[in-house]
């Protein structure tokens, strides 16, 4: 980082209330990567669910809201076309993928800043924007990853409760602080895979504090195939959009994702460049963005899935939150750990407990062949 725009970082972040004691911390968030910190993304949470970090080769793995499908067909091409050029940074790419999805967004390119997933931006727009005296906002429960990166550099965490209706209160959440620096929504909801209207999206945005940015996490718009809301960053609205290509693209090992943003806010989330991305990735991304058929067909195939399953839970007379995404919250009416245990047993690894509802587990929508053996073990467990 050049010697001016490192003091203008640091002249900020004195600004926002952090003391030369968070320098160091505020450092490895900048420079170490999520997998060296003591908080996590999606992918390295299930991980450390799974006995000893290992799940075994023929075990149904529904723990991580991965999609098994894996990479469509384009994107497989693109990635075998270009990895022999491996060799070479080919910043191209990484343009040609801003380029592409700044099109199909309506945006302009600057509004746009590729990513290896979405995991990066959320902790760096955490480092942006957030501070001892501007708290970060979220839903409970709601994906944990924004707090705990706010409770590791000394952020305040307001969690607010979902509605009855298992959306985010957002009245609740502009009314939490009126000095909030972040305002966190994943929509639809992880780990609920529930919706908040776009009506309380808009609502939010004209009624939180002066001040605050709105971070939407989109990362599984596409399953539940409702409006996107980067129109809301073609207005330049105080609005940054979380998008990554690890769910309905299948490319969670691969990695690529994005934030969509005014320049001004994506400057303040990347305060300097963030190097060559991974050619794979982007290659992969932009074939998946071209393609007219993936988004549809896989909708479809989670979808179906899904009504499956959850049509399974209604025949057993099991409680779970209705979800239009590929995951979903089921009671198990005990602790939610003896279930996962009792599941792996079974060789079936689903998802974890959150503290705000310590009865229920995650479960992520797998193959139907998957959902299948989750069903049986499932009702061996509870019985």
């Amino acid at each position: 980082m050049p010697a001016s725009l490192h003091a203008a970082v640091k002249r900020d972040l004195m600004e926002r209330g952090f003391s030369r004691r968070h320098f160091g911390r505020i450092a490895a968030m900048l420079g170490a990567g999520a997998a060296a910190l003591p908080f996590y993304n999606e992918p390295a949470m299930a991980q450390l669910s799974a006995v000893g970090g290992q799940i075994p080769p023929d075990a149904v793995r529904i723990n991580a809201n991965e999609n098994p499908l894996g990479p469509c067909a384009d994107a497989a091409a693109a990635i075998h076309a270009i990895v022999q050029k491996g060799g070479r940074y080919l910043y191209e790419e990484t343009f040609g993928f801003q380029e592409t999805m700044a099109e199909l967004e309506g945006l302009k390119p600057n509004y746009v800043q590729p990513f290896p997933g979405s995991s990066a931006p959320l902790h760096q727009a955490v480092l942006a924007f957030t501070s001892p005296t501007k708290p970060f906002v979220t839903a409970s429960p709601g994906y944990e990853a924004g707090e705990r990166a706010a409770k590791f550099i000394g952020a305040k965490v307001i969690a607010i409760p979902l509605t009855s209706s298992y959306s985010h209160d957002v009245k609740a959440m502009a009314a939490a602080s009126p000095d909030a620096g972040l305002i966190y929504v994943c929509n639809p909801n992880n780990p609920t895979g529930t919706l908040t209207s776009r009506e309380d999206i808009e609502w939010l945005l004209a009624n939180m504090p002066k001040g605050s940015v709105l971070l939407l996490d989109e990362a599984y718009i596409h399953i539940a195939g409702v409006p996107m809301c980067s129109d809301l960053v073609g207005k330049d609205k105080d609005i940054v959009i979380l998008r990554t290509f690890s769910k309905i693209y299948g490319m969670a090992g691969i990695r690529a994702g994005a934030a969509l943003g005014r320049p001004d806010l994506l400057q303040k989330i990347v305060p300097y460049s963030s190097g060559a991305l991974p050619v794979t990735g982007m290659a992969a991304a932009t074939a998946s963005l071209k393609s007219k058929s993936v988004v549809p067909e896989r909708r479809k195939i989670i979808g179906n899935v899904r009504a499956d399953v959850l049509g399974f839970l209604e025949k057993n007379r099991f409680k779970y939150v209705p979800s239009v995404s590929n995951k979903f919250m089921v009671d198990v009416g005990r602790p939610g750990g003896e279930i996962i245990e009792a599941m792996r047993k079974e060789k079936v690894y689903i998802g974890r407990v959150w503290p705000a509802w310590p009865t229920y587990v995650r479960v992520s929508i797998g193959t139907q062949e998957e959902m299948d053996k989750f069903k049986t073990a499932f009702l061996k467990v509870m019985a």
